[in-house]
C-alpha cells in the first residue's frame, strides 16, 4: 500500500496485498487521513470483483458522511453493477473530477 497526499486528497495505491487486507489497513490507518478526500487506486491489480468494490462500502459510507469524498479507481469492474452508494471510475483524473464536483456541491450546501 502507498500513500501518497495531493493537497487536500489522499491517493491509496494497492500493490500486493488482497483487496480484505487493504481495506483493513485503510482502517487501521483511517485517523492519519479521515480529514482528506480518499481515492483508492486499484489499477495494478488484474482482475476485481464486485464483491471486492463491495468491501470498501462500509469505509466509504463512513467517510462520505464526514463530508469526504471517496473514490476508488479500477478500468477492470463492470461498472454497471456497482451499488449507487460507492463510486468507481476508471482514471485518476476521472477521481479528481469526481472530488471536484462534490466539494462544489458541497459549498453549495447540497
Amino acid at each position: 500500500m502507498i500513500i501518497d497526499k495531493n493537497g487536500n486528497v489522499s491517493i491509496i495505491t494497492q500493490e500486493k496485498a488482497t483487496i480484505v487486507e487493504l481495506v483493513k489497513k485503510i482502517q487501521a490507518l483511517y485517523p492519519k487521513f479521515k480529514n482528506d478526500n480518499i481515492i483508492i487506486s486499484l489499477t495494478s491489480l488484474n482482475k476485481i470483483s464486485l464483491e471486492d468494490i463491495v468491501e470498501f462500502l462500509q469505509l466509504s459510507n463512513t467517510h462520505r458522511n464526514t463530508k469526504h469524498s471517496f473514490v476508488i479507481v479500477s478500468d477492470k469492474v463492470d461498472l454497471n453493477v456497482i451499488p449507487d452508494e460507492i463510486i468507481v471510475v476508471p482514471s485518476i483524473q476521472e477521481a479528481y473530477d469526481i472530488i471536484e464536483m462534490e466539494e462544489m456541491e458541497r459549498d453549495l450546501g447540497f
